[in-house]
């Protein structure tokens, strides 16, 4: 999987039918692969365009199409190496047959990633933005865009060199002070390394702040929509989808199953679920309705509790507000269309109408957002949106406490140096500086085929 030394091609645009489809070619023979497709002894002139016509199989007949071959050469490319894109008509059976004479010719099927791998591999990008292409081709909502591309700029590599780099500094000192015992030097302090250390946690634990809403906008969220029988639910679902697709009627108990739609709200990619309403019931359908309820409760991200404005509040409501207190939450006060009978705090809205969905939709993005302290749009700190990148923050931030600790006592510089190497280890696994070949499989090979 790791050799750069052969010449890789695919098909780099989406499977199906287009008005333009690309074949990506890398590696030391891409010029030459190129010169056979199109049968020009010529060489290409770098970064231009050079229109020209490609035998097509198909069936028992031969066929040109035309195309347009761009040669990027080594090191300004994507992948540090030659490359060659050629732009053809989008049919799959063009595209699969300039595929197929490419591997003729020479060139081998890139793998899941590969191109992005040898980008990194060669220097071009680092792991973090390696991983944030990924991302970026996967994201569904403007935030999810903006943080891969966030990411991909070098925003969050800038910091974790930054930590790194200081972190080196002080391990530096104590190694310093390591190599001349006998003459008692001591280049750094016990209280000066404590002080750069307590500095250095902070930076880290700002960063694993940040990685809750940075996990929300690269993951989502799941939210369950709940409430007693006729209150709105299946109202507010469609409402919130702006389409109707759950059953609604004024016949109490309709929804009896969950019903899950995705939709881009407030910026965030949200699981939307509508629930069956919990009330106690004898009939054998309703109860196992309310209670996928209950599970749906368990493991939603975040609860709208619908309660009916234009009517007192119900035992059934004060049950799901006790049963929801501890869950993260907004209140919703539906049908604000009706005169107002229940007084609760909350967001009232009206799911028929559509008033103060957007002040529903805000909120909801409040509070997934850590209380509209962290918003989506916010940028003072790079989003940590990876779980691997959270994990090994998380061990280095353990690390230096443990070095913190070792320095309050008469140790030598060995012991604290041993847990600073770790976490210096942890910061380099992050970046792709230190990381292993089982590693970069298991990052690479969700990739598409072709980037």
């Amino acid at each position: 999987m790791f050799s750069t030394s052969d010449t890789i091609v695919a098909i780099a645009t989406p499977a199906g039918r287009g008005g333009i489809g690309v074949i990506r070619i890398s590696g030391p023979d891409a010029p030459r692969i190129a010169g056979e497709l199109v049968r020009r002894a010529k060489p290409f002139k770098a970064r231009h365009a050079t229109f020209a016509k490609i035998d097509v199989v198909s069936g028992f007949s031969r066929t040109a199409d035309q195309v347009v071959v761009t040669l990027f050469p080594s090191p300004s490319s994507y992948t540090g190496e030659d490359v060659i894109e050629i732009s053809a008509h989008g049919s799959p059976v063009v595209l699969s047959s300039i595929l197929r004479r490419a591997i003729d010719d020479g060139a081998r099927l890139a793998e899941p990633g590969e191109f992005t791998l040898r980008a990194f591999l060669n220097g071009k990008l680092d792991l973090i933005q390696a991983e944030a292409v990924a991302d970026l081709i996967d994201a569904v909502t403007p935030p999810q865009a903006r943080t891969a591309f966030d990411q991909l700029e070098g925003t969050l590599t800038g910091v974790i060199r930054g930590i790194e780099s200081d972190l080196f500094d002080v391990i530096a000192k104590l190694e310093a002070s390591l190599d001349f015992p006998d003459e008692g030097y001591h280049f750094v302090a016990p209280a000066e390394a404590r002080g750069s250390l307590a500095s250095l946690i902070d930076r880290l634990e700002q960063l694993l702040k940040q990685s809750a809403r940075g996990r929300l906008v690269r993951e989502g969220a799941q939210v369950a929509i709940v409430g007693a029988p006729n209150v709105g639910k299946s109202s507010l679902f469609n409402a919130l989808l702006n389409a109707n697709r759950a059953i609604v009627t004024a016949i109490p108990g309709t929804t009896r199953d969950l019903l899950t739609e995705r939709a881009d709200i407030g910026g965030l990619s949200l699981a939307l679920i509508d629930t069956a309403g919990v009330r106690e019931t004898t009939d054998v359908v309703e109860q196992e309705g309310v209670s996928r309820t209950r599970g749906a409760l368990a493991v939603a991200d975040l609860v709208l509790v619908v309660l009916d404005r234009s009517r007192e509040i119900t035992g059934e409501d004060r049950g799901i507000l006790a049963e929801t207190a501890s869950r993260l939450r907004v209140v919703v006060l539906n049908k604000s269309d009706c005169p107002a009978m229940a007084m609760a705090p909350g967001v009232a809205i009206s799911a028929r109408t559509g008033a103060g969905l957007d002040d529903l939709i805000e909120a909801i993005a409040n509070v997934l957002s850590d209380g509209g302290g962290n918003s989506p749009d916010k940028r003072d700190q790079p989003a940590v949106t990876n779980v691997r990148h959270t994990v090994l923050l998380e061990r280095a931030r353990v690390s230096l406490l443990r070095a913190s600790a070792a320095l309050e006592g008469e140790v030598s510089e060995e012991f604290p140096l041993l847990d600073l190497q770790e976490a210096a280890h942890a910061l380099q696994e992050i970046t792709g500086r230190r990381t292993s070949d089982d590693l970069l499989r298991h990052i690479f090979e969700r990739f598409c085929i072709g980037k």
